[in-house]
């Protein structure tokens, strides 16, 4: 009796017996924020963090910078131009760099926190 050796496929149709669920292993920072929920209040916590750090370092820097001016100008009474110049042109930039600095910073930040809340 011959027998035919040919080997026949046997395709099996059915659900996966290993699937993911998206829910359990997904990790969404968004929804902790939107869901007020302790890690939530976390990443709020850190971007606020840094934004007052920012801020604290831009008024350290003002007050190193302005706060000595009355102590100069008291030195000097006679110099009434020489304070309207100072106060007129020699703070303007370093002001205007300052603020420049500032807001750079709070959009990096923002940035940053905006990457890690989404990304993941």
């Amino acid at each position: 009796m011959p027998q035919d050796h040919t080997e026949r496929r046997v395709a099996v149709t059915g659900p996966p017996r290993r699937t993911r669920r998206a829910s359990a292993y997904y990790y969404r920072p968004r929804t902790e924020i939107d869901e007020q929920t302790t890690l939530g209040h976390t990443y709020v916590r850190s971007l606020m963090r840094t934004q007052l750090r920012a801020a604290l370092i831009v008024f350290a820097v003002l007050g190193l910078l302005v706060g000595p001016l009355p102590l100069l100008f008291a030195a000097m009474p006679d110099a009434r131009r020489l304070e309207w110049a100072v106060l007129g042109f020699g703070l303007y930039a370093p002001l205007v760099l300052l603020a420049r600095w500032y807001v750079r910073r709070a959009e990096r930040n923002e940035r940053d926190f905006v990457r890690l809340v989404e990304d993941r």
